[in-house]
This record gives C-alpha cells, sequence and structure tokens, in this order.
C-alpha cells in the first residue's frame, strides 16, 4: 500500500501516536491533515466566542506541528470547512489509498466519521480507526455479570486489574529510529499547500493564551516536567487553589499534545512504587477514561438527558428571577467570595481548579436551584479544557443526577468550602482584590464582618462587593424539598 492520509483532530502531537504508527507501519507516503471544522467554528462565532482562547491554542499547536513536519521532510495540510468534503477530496487529489484517524466518542463526531467512511469508501479508500484518546474504552471494562458499570469504585478496580502493559504501550512514530516504520513524510504537492489560515480569516481574534498556556507539545512537555516535581504531594496539595498542587494538563491532554498513555504509564510506575499522589494522580485519569465509557454506552446524555431519568422531574427555577441569579453566578458577583473567584478564575483565564469546579456547580444547582444543564453550558462555552464526557459527568455529579453522583442531600456549604480549602484567603484575594483588607475570618464572609473591619477595609457591601444573593442555610432547605421528587433514589 502506497499512500495514506492521517487526519489530525483532537491528537495534536507525532509521538506516541497510534493512527499516526499504522499509518507510517503499513504505506510509504504519508500526509498529514487538520481541519477547521467551520460548523464547529461558525456556532462559537454566533455564540459571541470570537476570542475564543481554545481556537487560538489549536492554532499556536498547529504551527508547532507544522514545524516539525517540514523538518522531517513533509508539512502539514490545513483546511477550513467541511470535513466530510474535504477529507474525500485529499483522498482523492493526493491518491490515497487508506485515512488513519483516532478514535472520537462524542455522537455528533461519530456521526461525522461515518459519513466521511461512507464517502470514501465509494472511491474504494478505506478509513481506519484507532484507539488512542483513553486507555480502556465502551466495552472494554464490563461487570462481573458482563453489563457497564456506573459506580466508579469497582469500575476503578475493574480498570487496574486489567491493565497490562501492552495497553499502555508507546506508539512508537519515529520515523528515523524504528526500523519496523517503513513509511515517510511526503512533501505537501505545491498546489495543495494553503499554509495555516489566520485567526482572523476564520472570524477569531488573538486571546494571549500563550502567556500563561504554552502550545504545542513542547508546552505540555513543560507542564510534565514541572508537575512530576510535584507529583508524590499531589493527595495533599490538588484541593488547594491557592497553591501549585495539580499538574495543569488538562488542555494538553484535551486536545492530545501529550499521550495518555504517556500519563498512565508514568502515573503507574510510581504507583506501584508507593507514591499515594501518584496513586491519587492515576485515580483521576480512571474518572476520565469512566466518563469516556458513560458517554459512549449513554449517548442521550451528549443530547442533555440526565443520567437517573427520574431526576427529570426536579423542577428547578425559571423565569427572570432564575436568569438574574445565573447571570451573578456567571459574572461572579453571588456574594460568596470563594464561588466568585472561581468564577473570575474562569471568566479571565479559561481556567478552573478542579475543587472550586464542585464548588460552583453545586451552589449553581443547590444553592441557587438552577438547572445543571445551565452551568454545564456556561463552562463548555468558556473552559479551556472543555471535554463534553467529564463536563457532563462533573454537572450530573454535582446535581446529584448522574452516574455515582454525590447525594443530593450533600450540599457544599461555600463559606465551609472557604475556610477549608483556602483559609488564609489567598485564592480569594488574588481575584477579589476589594476585599484584600479583610481579615482571613472575615473574607469568607464579608457580610458577617463588623461595621468597624468593614470601614478599615474600605468595603460598602453592595457597592464594592455584593450582599448575598441567597441565605445558604435557606437556600438548603428549599433543595431539598425541591429533590423530594427523588428522594428514593
Amino acid at each position: 500500500m502506497n499512500n495514506a492520509l492521517v487526519w489530525l483532530r483532537r491528537d495534536l502531537r507525532l509521538h506516541d501516536h497510534a493512527a499516526l504508527h499504522h499509518a507510517l507501519a503499513s504505506h510509504a507516503q504519508v500526509w498529514v491533515v487538520f481541519i477547521f471544522d467551520s460548523a464547529i467554528l461558525e456556532a462559537l462565532i454566533k455564540k459571541g466566542l470570537v476570542h475564543d482562547r481554545r481556537v487560538d491554542f489549536i492554532w499556536q499547536c498547529l504551527q508547532e506541528l507544522d514545524s516539525h513536519l517540514r523538518s522531517l521532510g513533509g508539512g502539514l495540510m490545513i483546511r477550513y470547512g467541511n470535513p466530510i468534503e474535504h477529507i474525500p477530496n485529499l483522498a482523492n487529489q493526493l491518491k490515497i489509498d487508506s485515512v488513519f484517524i483516532n478514535r472520537d466518542y462524542e455522537p455528533s463526531a461519530i456521526e461525522r466519521d461515518q459519513q466521511v467512511k461512507n464517502k470514501l469508501e465509494k472511491n474504494k479508500v478505506q478509513l481506519h480507526d484507532f484507539k488512542d484518546h483513553v486507555i480502556f474504552e465502551k466495552t472494554e471494562i464490563l461487570t462481573n455479570s458482563n453489563t457497564v458499570f456506573s459506580i466508579f469504585t469497582p469500575y476503578k478496580n475493574a480498570w487496574l486489574k486489567k491493565l497490562q502493559p501492552n495497553y499502555i504501550d508507546l506508539f512508537d512514530c519515529d520515523i528515523a529510529k524504528n526500523k519496523k516504520i517503513k513509511g515517510r513524510f511526503v512533501t505537501i504537492p505545491k498546489s495543495l499547500d494553503h499554509g495555516i489560515p489566520s485567526l482572523e480569516s476564520m472570524g477569531f481574534k488573538s486571546t494571549g493564551i500563550e502567556h500563561y498556556l504554552p502550545a504545542g507539545s513542547t508546552g505540555a512537555e513543560f507542564f510534565l516536567k514541572d508537575f512530576l516535581k510535584r507529583i508524590d504531594q499531589y493527595n495533599i496539595g490538588r484541593d488547594f487553589p491557592a497553591i501549585k498542587g495539580v499538574s495543569y494538563l488538562s488542555t494538553h491532554l484535551r486536545f492530545g499534545t501529550i499521550s495518555i498513555r504517556g500519563l498512565a504509564r508514568e502515573a503507574h510506575r510510581r504507583m506501584l512504587s508507593g507514591s499515594l499522589g501518584a496513586t491519587t494522580w492515576l485515580n483521576e485519569l480512571i474518572w476520565r477514561d469512566f466518563y469516556f465509557m458513560i458517554l459512549s454506552n449513554h449517548p442521550r446524555l451528549a443530547s442533555g438527558a440526565a443520567f437517573k431519568v427520574d431526576y427529570e422531574k426536579i423542577e428547578w427555577e425559571k423565569g427572570a428571577p432564575a436568569q438574574k441569579l445565573f447571570k451573578a453566578w456567571c459574572d461572579g458577583k453571588t456574594g460568596y467570595p470563594l464561588v466568585d473567584a472561581a468564577m473570575h478564575q474562569l471568566n479571565q483565564s479559561g481556567y478552573m481548579h478542579n475543587r472550586l469546579r464542585m464548588v460552583v456547580a453545586s451552589f449553581l444547582t443547590k444553592d441557587l436551584g438552577i438547572d445543571w444543564r445551565w452551568g454545564e453550558d456556561y463552562f463548555a462555552k468558556y473552559l479551556n479544557d472543555f471535554e463534553l464526557a467529564s463536563n457532563n459527568g462533573g454537572w450530573q455529579w454535582a446535581s446529584s443526577s448522574g452516574c455515582d453522583a454525590q447525594p443530593y442531600f450533600r450540599i457544599f456549604n461555600p463559606i465551609k468550602q472557604s475556610e477549608r480549602f483556602d483559609s488564609e484567603g489567598k485564592f480569594i484575594r488574588r481575584y477579589l482584590p476589594a476585599l484584600e483588607k479583610l481579615s482571613n475570618k472575615s473574607i469568607h464572609a464579608p457580610w458577617l464582618a463588623s461595621k468597624l473591619e468593614l470601614e478599615a477595609a474600605g468595603i460598602i457591601l453592595g457597592r464594592d462587593y455584593p450582599l448575598p444573593v441567597v441565605d445558604h442555610d435557606e437556600a438548603r432547605k428549599k433543595t431539598l424539598i425541591r429533590y423530594n421528587v427523588v428522594k428514593k433514589n
């Protein structure tokens, strides 16, 4: 077989890459392409997201990929438009035998890939797909009765029991050193070498994300090296947003600039050596597999369905009052400092600490009584690492409607969460400078501070910082009543 086309999507790297490995091993000549899907980008523009950090991040990743491929004798073909049209057209123009992709698990992507496959087959071109984005997919991990898991801990135990070296082995793509690789990257024909379209030509603008989130495999490697210095303390530091306790690799993992197998290999090796931090981190990677598995087997979740059907009975707040509360949450103006600081972090950077994701999700659904889907959609718009499976799983966990979710009666107290995980108010002060002069005690609930302390800090509540939009204790009572329709579940 002579000519292969590797279609990159959410796997923006040239190492430990399943589809690329198999293309190079089975074909003499290999080209690589990325399609800026116009349907996805136009939807973002309609939502007013012309400064979308993710598009900027991808754009920067592609520049690094193109440079690397050209150093290897090839190059990256980049198109803007409909992949259902572009991929078959390129296959025809390059006289391609086979197109190679790594599998996607979102229903819309599955439908797109099927349409591409159908078009290719009409021209006698094969589409080969591979597992690359997870360690175990679909129904690879099943219960003893051969059913799909819905509880995480037994799934995790089965995951670890099944894990063997072959599941996390490296897919070598080194054309210079690997003797089993017979193929090579080929120069793009001049007529097909269109370069990289500018952000502006696609309707987007630069966001400056490169100043705090370096793109590409080099950026991923930078964060990984830094995290490996701290990984053994991950179990201790991961819950505290004011310190450097997490990996900051989520966006790189989302867009595949780093291999999940490589991360699992490292975490598993350290776990076997007794590292509690690595064990906890591997646990998080398994949660990621778990949510992908759930979405694969329950595609209805992508359309906004609750995993627990009975939870559709819940009557959420509606109308103008709900819209007003939701806007206060979105803008970080709820009057609860930890919640507000977390929302400012998201709005300013596209990132939110994992502990805070749970806090703000609980607050929206169980303090404000607002449908979890509103929050899920907001995160989908602004999170750099937005992942449908994990985002949906996280929001349904917080609202208690998901698999293995937080019990409906367990409601985070935003003040206690603040006192516990940001005891000195360092994180709050970083994002809410108006509260900077409050004491470590009062900063968690400014409305409880004395009049004298507020005056000394130069704060007038309602002017410099909002009063609480709800009373937590009263909201908790309302939530328990709201959830009465599902209390037996």
